[in-house]
């Protein structure tokens, strides 16, 4: 799969997070060096929560369907213990969260995972590219994985061939996973949770997932709970290379009841799947090829597919987040009530409270401009928390930028001043490059003078 470019944080509209004018004369500058990049040390964890019977059918459109739908005949995964290696232009950020994620599959999804040096052999191979080298070849892809190669030069050859077909695997021997290596450390970091689960497990995305990166929202940014019980049982001794999906529903339940007990529970449903149509417009939403008419009006349109099959949560708030950042600058109004309406989405389960930490953030820009400092403090003081639990540093460092903004706005200019230099350093990290940092802090400056 690829990890599709994500949405800026920030309600602003322009591409670049570097000013492409000079800063206005109100803008925060940074007078000095930033302080020491932030770095995620521990991970919190919360239990998966929902019934193994809503997980065990997930399992299966997991592991049995492509994200194009096509379907997948045959289970497969790598046997004995798995290697990894790191190539290209890799600095030591990278290693560092690379190998916090590999501590992690080990403890938590009980993996026989280890890294090796880099001119080794390895089962998975990650390649450390320029950012406009993969996107010359997979324009929309952030970042993405292959099978049975180990470089950026055998994908060249072989990106249009059946050899890198997953459907036409029998077992896993061999992947590469292409990072960018010139964006902000947050952004490496995502794709290696991504792609290294997808490279070990399954291969499909669903909308309809809350607490999963195996979901095209982009919402999650590291590996949760359930994301490692599905790699955990994917990979239970009870099942093997070759199983078709019949076989594997078979097994999966009794797999989950041993993994998971406290989801032996029967008050799970599994969800309806996705239609076609509604992803369609969801991609035509996203897609920058398309008039910004055609996409305001298909996401639209996934609205009112979403509603006519009564979908709510997970999907219901992502139209009305793609809507509501299409509005902004077409229909401030009509922006609000979708952002407001994907709140409410959002809101109501303990498994989106990360997706309602984003729409915060688009709150908080429609307060700081109307001039709302207590809405924008209180917004930042609900949410920054939930956004470090889930190791999103430029979540919380935006948030935490708008409450100093709103602080400076009140007259607490030295209140302002010591929370913005705290976060500096979690910004440096979710957003890379000092100029990016400036950038962000002038965006939000910008939103205060409307």
């Amino acid at each position: 799969m690829s990890r599709f470019a994500a949405f800026a944080l920030s309600v602003i509209v322009s591409c670049s997070p570097i000013p492409q004018e000079a800063p206005p004369s109100r803008a925060v500058a940074l007078t000095q060096a930033l302080p020491p990049m932030q770095m995620f040390s521990t991970s919190y964890v919360a239990p998966a929560t929902r019934p193994n019977s809503e997980i065990a059918q997930d399992f299966l459109d997991l592991s049995f369907r492509m994200e194009s739908g096509r379907a997948v005949a045959n289970m497969t995964r790598f046997d004995g213990p798995i290697t990894v290696r790191a190539t290209g232009d890799v600095n030591a950020t990278m290693l560092h969260d690379l190998q916090a994620l590999l501590a992690r599959l080990r403890r938590e999804a009980k993996l026989d995972i280890t890294l090796v040096n880099a001119n080794q052999p390895a089962s998975i191979t990650i390649q450390a590219v320029p950012r406009a080298t993969m996107q010359a070849a997979v324009p929309r892809a952030a970042c993405f994985v292959v099978p049975r190669l180990t470089s950026w030069s055998e994908f060249k050859i072989a990106r249009r061939t059946p050899q890198v077909d997953w459907t036409t695997l029998t077992r896993r021997d061999r992947a590469v996973i292409f990072v960018p290596a010139d964006v902000a450390p947050q952004e490496t970091r995502d794709c290696l949770h991504e792609e290294l689960a997808q490279a070990l497990g399954p291969l499909n995305d669903l909308y309809r997932l809350p607490d999963s990166v195996f979901n095209d929202d982009n919402i999650h940014a590291v590996l949760t709970s359930f994301d490692m019980l599905i790699l955990r049982a994917y990979y239970d001794q009870d099942l093997r290379n070759g199983m078709s999906r019949g076989e594997v529903a078979a097994r999966i339940h009794p797999i989950l009841a041993k993994l998971n007990p406290s989801g032996e529970r029967g008050d799970g449903v599994p969800l309806n799947d996705t239609s076609r149509d509604w992803i369609t417009n969801i991609e035509t939403a996203l897609a920058n090829g398309a008039n910004p008419t055609q996409r305001r009006n298909a996401a639209a349109q996934a609205i009112r597919l979403g509603n006519a099959f009564g979908w709510t949560g997970p999907r219901a708030g992502f139209a009305q987040y793609a809507y509501g950042r299409l509005e902004v600058g077409h229909n401030p109004s009509a922006a609000l009530a979708s952002f407001n309406a994907a709140e409410a989405a959002y809101i109501v389960s303990p498994t989106t409270q990360i997706h309602a930490a984003h729409i915060a953030v688009q709150q908080a820009a429609f307060a700081l401009a109307a001039g709302d400092t207590a809405r924008v403090i209180a917004l930042s003081d609900t949410w920054v928390n939930v956004a470090a639990q889930h190791q999103n540093a430029a979540l919380m460092s935006t948030l935490l930028m708008f409450k100093a903004q709103a602080l400076d706005m009140r007259g607490e200019t030295a209140q302002a001043e010591s929370l913005r230099l705290d976060t500096l350093g979690w910004a440096r990290y979710g957003f890379g490059s000092d100029a990016n940092v400036q950038a962000r802090l002038d965006e939000i400056a910008g939103l205060a003078r409307r």
